[in-house]
């Protein structure tokens, strides 16, 4: 990421008072524990950005009927894959929870009961980006769940209603991916810098014309893209974190992608920080 623009973005919260908000594609697993662009720009993410009082992470990788908030004293680190390194699943991320923040989410949500949970914790969609960005694991992180039985509209308005975080210094974070299509990867090319099929890279242009533009009611309704978005979007538990940024978008936000690379074909990194 740009130094120069995280710093305006900095500068701009000392103004305002107002966190920024973040999309995060997180990937692989391994990007947890490997020291590569991606982890990176994590590690200068949170050098640069205000700090906050909390992180409250909606990852692609809790999903529920129902929407809940974790609400435990000390989250525990959920190891939710398999075929990766010892090493991967050996990593602890033993950060602090937030009562006070899981209660304050509760409230502001008026249009669904939003249940205390103190059984899940933080997956990898949340841990393997929040431990580059904030080592020390002195920041509490927190999780909402996303109820998979709701349309995307439905989630897009839920987020409208934690606007308030922002002020009162919580870090609001959807991690997934915007193109997540893992049956089309290309493995032989895993490793080949920034390989995007041709419908990867074009979805990924509409959605970033589509952020810059404010034009949320085309994100919301995907489907309507064309054919390349049945591709980067086959299910939408990797695409619904980004609703959730955006709704939080105002018009005043500025706007800047980073991690903006396809891997293996079918799946893109591109990342954006909102910030007023």
């Amino acid at each position: 990421m740009d130094l120069q623009a995280l710093k305006k973005i900095t500068d701009t919260y000392k103004q305002t008072h107002e966190m920024p908000v973040l999309f995060v594609g997180h990937g692989s697993p391994m990007n947890g524990i490997e020291d590569n662009t991606f982890s990176q720009s994590w590690r200068e993410l949170g050098k640069q950005l205000p700090q906050p009082v909390a992180v409250l992470v909606v990852s692609a990788h809790w999903l529920t009927r129902g929407t809940h908030v974790t609400a435990m004293d000390h989250p525990k680190t959920i190891h939710d894959f398999r075929g990766f390194p010892r090493e991967l699943h050996e990593v602890e991320y033993p950060v602090p929870g937030s009562l006070s923040v899981a209660l304050e989410t509760r409230q502001l949500i008026t249009s669904t009961d939003v249940g205390l949970d103190h059984d899940w914790g933080l997956d990898h969609g949340s841990w393997t980006v929040v431990r580059h960005m904030y080592p020390e694991a002195n920041i509490p992180v927190l999780q909402l769940s996303i109820d998979y039985n709701k349309p995307a509209s439905y989630h897009y308005a839920l987020a409208k209603e934690l606007a308030a975080l922002r002020k009162k210094g919580v870090l609001i974070m959807g991690s997934g991916n915007m193109v997540h299509n893992l049956r089309m990867i290309a493995w032989e090319h895993m490793h080949k810098p920034e390989y995007g099929y041709d419908w990867t890279l074009s979805m990924n242009e509409a959605f970033k014309k589509n952020i810059l533009e404010h034009t949320h009611q085309n994100l919301i309704h995907y489907e309507k893209l064309g054919p390349a978005a049945s591709l980067a979007i086959p299910t939408p538990d990797h695409y619904y974190p980004l609703l959730y940024t955006l709704g939080l978008q105002s018009e005043k936000d500025q706007v800047q992608f980073f991690n903006d690379k396809a891997v293996g074909g079918s799946l893109t990194m591109t990342s954006v920080v909102f910030s007023r």
